[in-house]
């Protein structure tokens, strides 16, 4: 559908007018308003047309070049509206609107524009993205009916995942019950709630099997212990090697000494332990009894300092590590300023060219500190990774708080070789980039794999068929669209569906949601078995209608009755199906005039 300007004077009003008396002339199917402009909008917009074949969604956008994509969507009415106001929202008409979703990528836009639709509309379902977390939990207590999203918090448990070789990490409560996504060999079998994707097999995991013994990666009931995972033990060993002073100390020396000043350094301290000890034991042979290890220990390192007395009477032993213990002490202190000053001027060399002053291995490098890349960053330090951060600006978003977290941030543009160098990848176990540029981003991940083919890959694409693609092409391990990770959470909101958290598994998504059973629906009377899907979906749990309380092992033979709420893991197309089987079908309507030119 062509786009119109959303202005007073502009062709739109007469649009909307149409648009708008579809619902009130009998037209009961759903109408959404999406308000953005980045891939994220066109990805929630996508989400929606595909949830029923009636809805209808009004697309509002500063500029039609912001999403050109819009123009070949079915079903799609693009407004153009240059600020998001009283004025604008009135120009859409939300009389017949059940929800307006605000997915700007901009915190104060999204939550002014909240503020106009509610003066506009006082009763509509909003849906926020909103990055802040303290703005988020002020948004949700000023405005009701209002679900509060961030797409970076979403999408970042699945790269931190990726980047350490674990199944994507999904925790949630749901009726008392705290699950996550596991391996089946790393949890007991009776907390196995349900099995998710078969990995075993080649190429794409089959999603949801029909035989739950064959899923490898499942979800699992958490039982107040670890579930013991090789990636636990080694983020444990991570971080007690990173608390090791003396490991910490060796890295920086090795990184910050001259080799050559460290080799005769090394040396001179060899000489002294050696002669030290050397005379340490002919005190103690020649000594009258009163001479203690303390006294022979003292004598000695004031021979090194200060030089030793002369003293014929002694054994040649003591004169000998008298002569070699004087030596080394007027070559010690030398040794030890050249490399102290050494040390201080390879460090501010090194930050000045924008490389590490200390070596680092087995970490994890993560490029671009936007939104996501912040996130990623935080919640890698949190599990006691390794970290360093790769940036253009030395003023990105998460620079502050890299800075805080003691993380190294490199600056420069991670699509040149030299920066990568800089940051160490040849000895890192990962890189995840995640920048918002898809060139750059491409560009990275090749010339990382260049660097240290054994590297871990995990790469943001907007694309998704692109990401598809560069995955097979560049055998790139695993790319990943934050829209596409986020966009059915967001999508689900806007239904007012009780969907409980999204599983990302590979490149799917698999929603937890709760599904209500009402009267006219096809399900009553049948089977709790023919509410599953091979596939599509698996009933986890079962509440009877007017009880509170989850069956989290119901009999599969159980008769769905009226008002029994089926807990299930589904994906989008599988609980679309169920939730059709659990209502009446929706009333047939007069098909609609033709649109005004």
């Amino acid at each position: 559908m062509a786009s119109v300007d959303l202005s007073p004077s502009g062709p739109g009003r007469a649009l909307a007018r149409w648009w708008n008396g579809r619902g009130a002339g009998g037209d009961r199917s759903p109408h959404y308003v999406v308000c953005g402009r980045d891939p994220l909008a066109l990805r929630l917009i996508n989400e929606l047309l595909a949830a029923r074949p009636d809805v209808r969604v009004t697309a509002l956008v500063p500029e039609i070049s912001a999403l050109p994509e819009l123009m070949t969507l079915r079903r799609v009415r693009t407004l153009v509206a240059g600020r998001l106001d009283e004025a604008a929202f009135a120009g859409v008409g939300l009389a017949d609107v059940a929800a307006v979703a605000l997915v700007h990528p901009d915190d104060v836009t999204n939550i002014h524009a909240a503020l106009c639709a509610r003066e506009a509309a006082p009763e509509i379902r909003l849906v926020l993205r909103v990055f802040n977390g303290k703005l988020a939990a002020r948004a949700r207590e000023v405005l009701d009916d209002c679900a509060v999203l961030s797409d970076a918090s979403m999408a970042a448990p699945a790269f931190v995942a990726a980047a350490l070789g674990e199944p994507d990490p999904t925790h949630f409560r749901l009726a008392g019950r705290t699950m996550f996504v596991a391996r089946r060999g790393d949890v007991p079998p009776g907390t196995v709630v349900a099995g998710l994707a078969d990995a075993a097999v080649g190429g794409e995991p089959e999603i949801l099997p029909e035989d739950q013994a064959r899923a490898e990666i499942v979800l699992a009931e958490a039982t107040g212990r670890p579930a013991g995972t090789e990636v636990a033990a080694r983020r444990l060993r991570w971080r007690r090697r990173r608390r090791r002073p003396l490991a910490v100390l060796l890295r920086a020396g090795r990184a910050l000494v001259d080799r050559k000043l460290g080799v005769a350094l090394l040396s001179v301290l060899g000489i002294i332990l050696i002669s030290g000890g050397l005379q340490v034991r002919e005190y103690l042979r020649a000594g009258d009894g009163s001479t203690g290890v303390w006294r022979a220990v003292y004598q000695t390192v004031l021979t090194t300092v200060i030089g030793a007395e002369r003293d014929l009477a002694v054994t040649h032993v003591l004169q000998v590590t008298d002569l070699v213990l004087t030596l080394a002490g007027l070559a010690l202190v030398p040794l030890i300023t050249a490399v102290v000053v050494s040390a201080v001027v390879n460090a501010r060399l090194a930050l000045a060219a924008g490389r590490l002053a200390i070596p680092h291995s087995e970490h994890v490098v993560v490029v671009g500190l936007g939104t996501v890349g912040t996130r990623v960053m935080a919640q890698l330090h949190d599990l006691g990774v390794d970290v360093v951060a790769v940036d253009k600006d030395a003023n990105a978003r998460g620079a502050s708080l890299a800075a805080r977290l003691g993380v190294p941030l490199i600056v420069g543009d991670a699509a040149r070789e030299e920066t990568l160098l800089a940051a160490q990848t040849g000895s890192a176990q990962a890189l995840v980039v995640v920048s918002t540029d898809d060139v750059t981003n491409l560009q990275a991940a090749l010339n990382a794999s260049g660097i240290n083919p054994d590297l871990r890959v995990v790469l943001r694409l907007y694309d998704g068929d692109f990401a598809r693609r560069v995955q097979r092409a560049f055998q790139i391990a695993i790319s990943r669209s934050v829209s596409y990770l986020a966009a059915p959470a967001f999508a689900e909101a806007m239904m007012d569906r009780e969907v409980k958290a999204t599983i990302p598994v590979a490149r799917h998504v698999l929603l937890v949601a709760e599904v209500a059973v009402t009267a006219g629906g096809e399900l009553v009377g049948a089977a709790l078995r023919a509410a599953e899907r091979p596939g599509g979906a698996r009933v986890i749990g079962l509440a009877r209608a007017g009880s509170s309380v989850v069956d989290w092992a119901p009999p599969r033979d159980h008769p769905i009755d009226v008002g029994d709420r089926l807990v299930v893991v589904a994906r989008r197309q599988g609980l679309r199906d169920l939730i059709t089987a659990a209502n009446p079908p929706a009333p047939r309507t007069a098909p609609a005039e033709d649109a005004p030119r």
